[in-house]
């Protein structure tokens, strides 16, 4: 049991190096991972390197072809942005009816994972903040009491998850994360849905902003005005 856990976690920390090295360009559209180069890069066995890639496939940052292995997925900015609005919109759909539903257990989930997520901040501790977001997310999907919306956000969630990892790293980001799920608690224990919707589709569409802004200054790609 000690080893499949090991396993897992040497995978996890796997998979967020190589996502890291996706979403800042440092490997390019259409580039083959390689299992045999990646294990010994990292000194590992092939297992949590194949375990890694079938995680960033299902993320969508790669594509496994058959006789040509892991390929790293095109995504431009526009296609970014595009699914930080769809995410928006599934997060104000979840809070909105969280506002409504939640019961005692449900908001003592969300508080704690905001207490963590607080935690993390003081500690200036990007990456457990980050685990900690997502804590506070999945709490209030959760807390919507309406399984599909739960399954389709947390995927989607899943998915930009490289991402909002890194839009955290900009500069102040991760104190005006924190004051702004502050300000969704607030409407979520109001139960104003209205409110609490408004509040989390502003605070996931900055993300997309922040990310596009990120790649800009990486001078990958070039990134669209958009209008919301």
């Amino acid at each position: 049991m000690r080893t499949n856990k090991n396993q897992s976690k040497i995978s996890e920390q796997l998979k967020e190096k190589l996502e890291e090295r996706i979403v800042t360009g440092q490997y390019r559209p259409g580039l083959r991972l390689d299992e045999t180069e990646l294990a010994t890069e990292f000194s590992v066995s092939r297992t949590p390197v194949r375990e890694a890639l079938i995680q960033l496939a299902s993320a969508g940052l790669v594509d496994i072809r058959p006789r040509r292995g892991a390929i790293v997925a095109e995504a431009s900015p526009k296609r970014l942005y595009e699914m930080f609005e769809v995410m928006a919109g599934l997060e104000a759909m979840s809070v909105r009816l969280a506002a409504r539903r939640h019961t005692e257990a449900d908001l003592r989930q969300i508080q704690a994972a905001q207490a963590a997520c607080e935690k993390a901040y003081e500690a200036g501790d990007v990456d457990a903040y980050y685990h900690d977001n997502e804590r506070f997310h999945m709490a209030i999907y959760q807390a919507s009491h309406n399984s599909f919306l739960c399954e389709e956000t947390s995927a989607m969630h899943r998915r930009l998850g490289a991402y909002r990892r890194l839009q955290l790293r900009s500069r102040g980001r991760l104190k005006s994360s924190r004051d702004e799920h502050l300000g969704i608690i607030d409407a979520i224990v109001a139960g104003d849905g209205d409110l609490a919707a408004q509040r989390v589709h502003a605070h996931v569409i900055i993300q997309g902003e922040i990310f596009s802004d990120l790649i800009a200054s990486l001078s990958r790609m070039e990134v669209p005005k958009y209008q919301d």
